[in-house]
């Protein structure tokens, strides 16, 4: 049984910086791809950040592209969010998720996710 754990959410001010972390249990983490989402109240869930299962090739649409970083620890079956310069635009519940053999950026991708970190971002 696969296992996605995100932490490291919180209330932070425009600004600043938080980083996520999930650890994934339950599948060979190395040989898969992993993505991050958002989903903010009223609104749709939308793509953050995905990255390769090697690491090498990593995407971002431009909403966070520069802000954010996706990387991965295979060896600790963790992949990472690091956000800066973070805008109460920002604000919403990020998901990890677990997915294809290939970087995507497409949610029905991935077949397994999270439970989800709340992140705030006050003005």
């Amino acid at each position: 049984q696969v296992q996605l754990v995100e932490s490291g959410g919180g209330l932070v001010q425009a600004g600043g910086s938080l980083r996520l972390s999930c650890a994934a249990s339950g599948r060979t983490f190395s040989r898969y791809a992993m993505g991050w989402f958002r989903q903010a109240p009223g609104k749709e869930r939308e793509f953050v950040a995905a990255i390769s299962w090697s690491g090498d090739t990593t995407y971002y649409p431009d909403s966070v592209k520069g802000r954010f970083t996706i990387s991965r620890d295979n060896p600790r079956n963790t992949v990472y969010l690091q956000m800066n310069t973070l805008k109460p635009e920002d604000t919403a519940h990020y998901y990890c998720a677990s997915g294809p053999l290939h970087i995507s950026s497409y949610e029905g991708a991935y077949p397994y996710w999270g439970q989800g970190s709340q992140v705030t971002v006050s003005p």
